[in-house]
Parts: C-alpha cells; sequence; structure tokens
C-alpha cells in the first residue's frame, strides 16, 4: 500500500519510500507512466541493497495519485515533483528521469539546485509538448486543439488514447529549458537509445550541446528502444548512478 503525501496545491500524491543513506535517489516518471514501471521497481530494489535512501511517487492524474490524468499538465507535475523531493528526502538528491521525467529532472535542477546532486536521464523528453506534439500536428490537429480544448492520440503503450489538451500545450511554452540558459553545475549523465522511437537521437544530442556544466556526459546504447528496460540496460542505469553519486562526493 502506497503512502500519501498532500501537496501544497491540494492534490494527494501517492508514494513509496525507502529510508537509507544519502544522497538519496528520486526517480521521476514518464508522460501518462507510473511508479510501478519496470525502472521504477528495478532501481527501488537495487537502491535498497545498497543501503541507499530511495524515493519514487506518481505525479497528480497518474498511478495510484488524485486527479485526472487531461486536468494536469508540466506546471502541476513539476510542482508534485518539487513537493515531493522538499516534503519527503532530506538534503541533495540525484535525480533519476525517465522520458518527460528528463524533463522534470531539468526544472527541479533549475528550481532547486541546492537539492540536486547530480542527474541521470533515461530519453530525456524536455520540451516535447512544444517540439513532440506541436511541431508534430497538422493544421488541422492545432485547430481541434484551439477550438475543442484537447485532441486524442493513439497509445503506443496502451489501449487508452492520449489526451492533449490547449492547455498542456500553452503551459509547455512556460517551462521549456532548451530556449534558456541550463546550467548543470553537478555530475550528469543522459542515456539514450539509438532505436528509440519517441524520443530520437538528435534531442538528445541537442540537450548535450545546450546544457551548461563540467561534467555532462552522452551514452548512446545501439538497439535500445524508449523502454529502456532489458537486463543490459538497467545495469547500465545502475552504474550511471553510481558514476554519479561517486563524482558527487568528490
Amino acid at each position: 500500500m502506497a503512502d500519501r503525501l498532500m501537496t501544497p496545491q491540494g492534490r494527494d500524491l501517492a508514494y513509496n519510500k525507502s529510508n537509507g543513506t544519502g544522497p538519496g535517489i528520486v526517480f521521476l516518471g514518464g508522460f501518462k507512466s507510473d511508479m510501478d514501471g519496470t525502472k521504477a521497481l528495478h532501481l527501488e530494489t537495487w537502491a535498497k541493497a545498497q543501503g541507499r535512501a530511495f524515493l519514487r511517487f506518481d505525479y497528480s492524474g497518474h498511478g495510484q495519485s488524485s486527479g485526472a490524468f487531461e486536468d494536469g499538465c508540466i506546471g502541476d507535475w513539476l510542482a508534485d515533483a518539487a513537493a515531493a523531493v522538499e516534503g519527503l528526502t532530506e538534503g541533495p538528491q540525484v535525480l533519476v528521469g525517465s522520458s518527460m521525467g528528463g524533463w522534470i529532472a531539468l526544472l527541479l535542477a533549475r528550481a532547486i539546485p541546492e537539492r540536486v546532486a547530480g542527474l541521470v536521464t533515461i530519453a530525456a523528453a524536455p520540451d516535447f509538448t512544444e517540439n513532440g506534439f506541436w511541431e508534430g500536428f497538422s493544421d488541422a490537429d492545432r485547430a481541434t486543439i484551439l477550438n475543442r480544448g484537447r485532441i486524442e492520440l493513439p497509445s503506443d503503450y496502451g489501449d487508452e488514447p492520449y489526451v492533449i489538451t490547449r492547455r498542456l500545450i500553452e503551459d509547455g511554452r512556460e517551462h521549456l529549458v532548451l530556449n534558456h540558459p541550463l546550467p548543470l553545475p553537478f555530475p550528469v549523465r543522459f542515456l539514450q537509445g539509438a532505436a528509440d522511437a519517441d524520443v530520437p537521437v538528435d534531442w538528445a544530442m541537442r540537450l548535450l550541446e545546450h546544457a551548461e556544466g563540467d561534467d555532462l556526459r552522452l551514452i548512446l546504447v545501439k538497439g535500445a528502444d524508449h523502454r529502456f528496460s532489458t537486463p543490459e540496460c538497467l545495469g547500465l542505469i545502475e552504474a550511471s548512478i553510481e558514476d554519479v553519486l561517486h563524482r558527487a562526493r568528490r
């Protein structure tokens, strides 16, 4: 049974927390995913074996948390993540962000850098509402969103379609990171599958080129897709977290 956190905005978030040494690890899930996914559960088990503090949670409208998915937006989920980090962890944390969670991790690094010891992103998708959805929409799709306030897109990860709202698009524009300076003054590892059909490799290259920091690395894995959940990929995530933790202590 998940524990509950009430955010300052009145949203009821589900979370699971394991106590241990710091810096702790916070897993930030992807768009319409939940904290019971393969990567989150694997890393929780791994962190417990290491005696390392670990936190996973569901954004509002996701998983076991309150709210409807289509009512949410990047700003809401960023606020949820900030509430979880600030309310459930102590000291700097290593943020592990998957897909949209990578965007959320970058926004947290910008908003509360003192609480970030390092980053590991997996198929990070910063600015995807603009560079993915909006740029990929036809004129008819854009008209539908502007006039009706929403559009439904087929999903490759379940039977239910993705509902993309006008609010999601417009709020996303208030949280872009690739058109502003992006200082990352701590160890960062960007992991990216070369066979990812959802987040193109050139997005990862653009992020690497745009971010500013002395210890940034992009690791490309040939054949890996967006799920990045094979035993080899999971092992690489573990190794990247260990690398970041080692360098964060220096």
